[in-house]
């Protein structure tokens, strides 16, 4: 069974920090790219951020470049993104989600996880 279970979420304070966790079961872990998005309501969903188990290339958007990492536990088959100085406009739904090899466009990405909530105080 090929799943995606994500982690983590819940309420902070602005500046605060939370760990999201993406745990990855069913499928060859190095041979994809796992990926953070987010969705708040009436905006669209974006890439935050993705690590490619392939070719360790990483990928941060511009709005949480500086304050969010992204590792992985290979052994755990488990990726982690560490969120830092948070802002109420991190407020979203975060999902993980994996791709075949490589970060890439949210269409590439055929497994997804149900999410968990991230709700930033101001």
């Amino acid at each position: 069974e090929v799943q995606l279970q994500a982690s983590g979420g819940g309420l902070v304070q602005t500046g605060g920090s939370l760990r999201l966790s993406c745990a990855a079961y069913g499928f060859t872990f190095e041979h994809h790219a796992i990926a953070w998005f987010r969705q708040a309501p009436g905006k669209e969903r974006e890439a935050v951020s993705c690590i490619s188990r392939y070719d360790g290339a990483v990928y941060y958007s511009d709005s949480v470049k500086g304050r969010f990492t992204i590792s992985s536990d290979n052994a755990e088959k488990t990726v982690y993104l560490q969120m830092n100085n948070l802002k109420a406009e991190d407020t979203a739904r975060y999902f993980c989600a994996a791709a075949p090899y490589y970060c890439s466009g949210s269409g590439n990405y055929g497994y997804w996880g149900q999410g968990t909530q991230v709700t930033v105080s101001s």
